[in-house]
């Protein structure tokens, strides 16, 4: 990371003792430096193929943001005037910190070279009154009105996916599960570095243990992650896709797993349990790889070869 950037992040707060006001700030001014310039360096620059903006949608009870990549119109481009693209809907990582704008890099070359409408959920994000289902409720609202307005987004519904990393993971693993209870049939899920467990569980895996402190203090982030994803009185396994009832008939699945991180083993988990339900799951580990690594093309090297492998399995999954 060069010494620009390093010197415009925020320094990382002591998680296991924030403050909520504390948290805000830190959330603010992290979300600033991620949508700078600067951030570039170490997020990727976007796709020239693509074209990318804000729009925000009126959802029940509430308007939310979301951040939408289209193949770039280049002159006579059939592509860009399609109106039957495939959809993929996005959810960033972070839980209590983050911003859509992380994820240009790989969104913008998704809809550049799959060609599809991406569109990722500028989400509510984990704070003290605001629980993980708050952004559960987002992810999965974002999928059902762009399929319902679909010739408005220029979309084909029928050939749809959604993709998260980390806790937009277990936002996307979640929609997938909504999505088939709805009848909804989706043609892929790609979750990457996903945390799927936040239950009195969650810490009990030897990823957790090996990963604690290094290569980052993960454990304190993923103690204050729980703490405001299940506040006292809400139901931690409804929340918790690992332990949902029911995992068959699923969206076909790509999990990612980037080796050195503490939450590698809740994707590998979630392989198995997936595979055991008769749901087609891909598990693919990047030895060496950090958490976040997807997001990180500047500086984790593995990050472009896995960014490959989600195109071409989503390339072969919304095939028409």
């Amino acid at each position: 990371m060069s010494e620009l950037t390093t010197a415009l992040r925020p320094p990382e707060p002591d998680f296991s003792v924030i403050t909520a006001e504390e948290l805000c700030a830190y959330r603010d001014a992290e979300n600033r430096f991620r949508a700078s310039s600067a951030a570039r360096a170490i997020l990727g620059e976007p796709d020239t193929g693509a074209a990318i903006d804000w729009q925000e949608i009126a959802l029940p009870g509430r308007d939310l943001r979301v951040r939408v990549y289209r193949p770039a119109p280049t002159g006579d481009d059939e592509v860009a005037a399609r109106t039957d693209l495939p959809l993929v809907v996005h959810v960033h990582g972070g839980s209590f910190v983050g911003t859509a704008v992380q994820c240009d890099w790989t969104n913008s070359h998704l809809a550049a070279r799959l060609p599809a409408l991406v569109v990722s959920v500028e989400h509510r994000l984990l704070a003290p009154g605001s629980p993980l289902v708050n952004a559960a409720d987002d992810g999965w609202d974002v999928l059902r009105h762009v399929i319902r307005h679909a010739a408005q987004w220029g979309v084909d519904p029928a050939h749809a996916a959604v993709f998260g990393e980390s806790c937009g993971a277990l936002i996307s693993a979640l929609t997938a599960i909504r999505a088939r209870e709805a009848g909804l049939e989706l043609k892929a899920q790609v979750l990457v570095n996903p945390a799927v467990d936040v239950t009195g569980t969650m810490f009990e895996y030897p990823s957790i243990a090996e990963y604690a402190y290094s290569p980052t203090r993960a454990l304190p982030l993923l103690r204050l992650f729980q703490r405001l994803a299940v506040p006292p009185g809400f139901g931690a396994d409804a929340v918790s896709p690992l332990y949902a009832d029911d995992l068959s008939g699923l969206a076909p699945a790509l999990v990612v797993v980037p080796t050195q991180d503490a939450v590698a083993d809740h994707g590998r988990r979630y392989a198995e349990r997936l595979r055991e339900a008769g749901t087609s799951v891909r598990l693919s580990e990047y030895p060496g790889a950090k958490h976040a690594f997807l997001t990180l093309p500047g500086v984790e090297p593995q990050a472009e070869a896995a960014q490959a492998e989600i195109l071409a399995f989503l390339r072969a999954a919304l095939a028409k």
